[in-house]
């Protein structure tokens, strides 16, 4: 049974992650955000109407990189401590207080982009072929230059970048420090809930009417909050819809897969390959897990169950490390060694407790190594979980080594894929190591799909299936209410799972749950990131190490290309259908061997 959660102050200091990598004390992070403040203020005073010379511009950049390490360093700080804990009003305040201090030095600084968007194209130019670290920079700005407004609006659209992300803020507190789940009741027995534990632990309990009741009970207590979620979502995807008209772009998807470098083509052809083709094979998993545990019928909540229940491994922290080294050995000494000091050096919050936020995420600041965000369960997909997370870091670890911070971040048409990979890679690994044991490969592959593909393939991708009609009601101009976004929902649903699963009362709630359509398009980019790394792990197992170094170099490049020439550099062609439908294919092929398995 789940355990009720502890509070905080409560967890044992292993288990949490250490800030003070970034900075050791509150002060020093003070210190620092007074720092950039000076800082801001110089480059103001020094470049503030001189941007017309390659000279000076270049000069203005290195010293914008700076100021902009500095700000990574410290918002980071901030809101990776509100992360484990939202219920921590000293760090709400902390975290509001230096949001709004940078927020403002950002704007300060606004008028760097317009002065360099009002230069003759020649000059620019130029800048570009002398430029050292800000070269894409200046290159983005020139392709920017027809969404440009003039100096004055960006200011205050910089001003407004606190106003834009509220939305944000309010869902996270909304869902994670208002939000208290009662205690739900089966056969006279009551049981704690709440959001990880919800997502944690009940989504895979084996008991069926534990699990079908704390989806009511988790689905029901939602439901209170929904009119509120759809206000605070509504409110995002308004502004977003504003500003895309605001810069001239012809649809608000226009403008958001712009700074993505990503074709709406490459945006609809992910979606709508994989609800078409991928949908048959992921109806045969499902009814393959409703033999598997003997159930009456497969409803939306008995989706997440594993294949093979007595079969689930228990993994302590300290083993998941051995097998990770040993796993991911194949990336190289480097790798290894970054690795070690995710581990020693406590990259990674394992904790449970009241007010962290949900799933997993990694955020790297700047050359400051990366902080990991789970809850730990003793479970081998927790190892999955933590390979994926630790791909972010190993990339992060990679760019951010080879590049300026300008060129830090890639498109996120391809973030996903760095993470993805790991995952592949220790299935492919934990394969090699019991060849004989016909049950443990079908455990393997099941993982692979319970765990790898349908998360990125199926659960983001139905997010990104129901995000994509919602944008296009926002670019009609139509209002989305909580009933429009419920009906939304369950549409796409329905059309993904057909007649062969039951969609429970509250299946259509559960876009109330992710946090990733606050983030513009993302959802889809999972699946588009998935299908790069299925296609680079095929080519590791055909050619092995040259294919391994060609991966290291993409990993190296960040963000200094776009996502077309990111997967063209590990061998993947990316502007056909050919390599996502060869994924699908392998994926199909996968479920195929679990049917024979069984």
């Amino acid at each position: 049974m789940a355990e009720t959660l502890k509070k905080r102050s409560e967890v044992e200091e292993k288990l949490k992650w250490d800030t003070s990598l970034i900075f050791k004390t509150k002060e020093d992070m003070l210190a620092e955000l007074d720092r950039m403040k000076r800082l801001s203020a110089d480059i103001e005073k020094e470049y503030k109407g001189q941007l017309s010379d390659k000279d000076k511009i270049n000069a203005c950049l290195d010293k914008y990189n700076e100021f902009l390490i500095g700000v990574d360093r410290v918002s980071n700080y901030t809101s990776l401590n509100l992360s484990v804990d939202y219920t921590d009003a000293e760090m709400n305040k902390l975290d509001g207080f230096v949001t709004g201090e940078y927020m403002k030095e950002l704007a300060r600084l606004s008028f760097i982009d317009s002065e360099l968007a009002e230069l003759p194209e020649n000059v620019l130019k130029e800048a570009i072929e002398s430029a050292t670290i800000g070269k894409n920079y200046l290159k983005d700005v020139l392709r920017f230059k027809p969404h440009m407004l003039n100096a004055e609006s960006e200011k205050v659209m910089a001003s407004l970048g606190e106003v834009f992300s509220a939305p944000y803020q309010m869902y996270e507190q909304t869902k994670l420090a208002d939000i208290k789940f009662p205690d739900f009741e089966v056969n006279g027995k009551k049981y704690p809930l709440g959001y990880s534990l919800f997502e944690d632990d009940y989504e895979y309990e084996e008991d069926t009417e534990v699990r079908r009741a704390a989806f009511k009970a988790f689905s029901d207590k939602l439901g209170e909050y929904k009119y509120t979620t759809a206000g605070q979502y509504g409110a995002k995807v308004r502004s977003e819809k504003l500003v895309s008209e605001l810069r001239h772009f012809d649809s608000v998807f226009d403008h958001l897969l712009f700074g993505q470098k990503v074709t709406r083509e490459m945006y609809d052809r992910q979606i709508d390959l994989i609800m078409d083709k991928l949908a048959p094979h992921m109806r045969k998993f499902a009814r393959l897990i409703k033999k598997a545990h003997n159930l009456d019928k497969m409803t939306y909540a008995d989706l997440k169950l594993p294949l093979d229940p007595e079969y689930n491994p228990k993994v302590t922290i300290e083993k998941s490390k051995e097998y990770i080294l040993d796993g991911l050995s194949i990336m190289g000494p480097e790798y290894q060694e970054m690795l070690k000091r995710a581990y020693d050096e406590r990259w990674i919050d394992f904790a449970q407790n009241i007010g962290k936020s949900t799933g997993g995420f990694c955020a790297s600041p700047y050359r400051r190594g990366s902080f990991i965000l789970l809850s730990w369960n003793e479970r081998m997909s927790d190892v999955f979980t933590l390979a994926h997370e630790l791909g972010h870091a190993g990339h992060f670890y990679s760019c951010q080594q080879n590049q300026s911070y300008f060129d830090n971040e890639c498109s996120q048409y391809v973030v996903e894929a760095p993470s993805t990979i790991n995952e592949l890679i220790m299935a492919e690994y934990l394969k090699e190591q019991n060849k004989d044991d016909k049950r443990f490969r079908r455990w393997v592959l099941a993982s692979q799909i319970s765990n790898t593909y349908y998360h990125n393939f199926v659960t983001h991708l139905l997010e990104a299936a129901y995000q994509r009609e919602v944008y296009k009601r926002v670019d009609k101009g139509e209002a989305v209410p909580c009933e429009t976004l419920c009906e939304i929902f369950r549409g796409v649903l329905e059309k993904f799972w057909g007649d062969e699963v039951e969609l429970t009362d509250g299946c259509e709630l559960t876009w109330m749950r992710q946090p990733h359509y606050y983030m513009g398009l993302y959802s889809y980019s999972y699946s588009a990131s998935l299908t790069v790394a299925t296609q680079v792990m095929k080519r590791i197992r055909r050619e092995g190490a040259p294919a391994v170094e060609d991966w290291k170099k993409t990993l190296a490049a960040g963000g200094s290309v776009d996502p077309v020439e990111f997967a063209k550099m590990a061998g993947v062609d990316v502007t056909t259908d050919a390599a996502l439908l060869d994924t699908i294919d392998y994926i199909g092929s996968i479920i195929d061997e679990i049917e024979i398995l069984m």
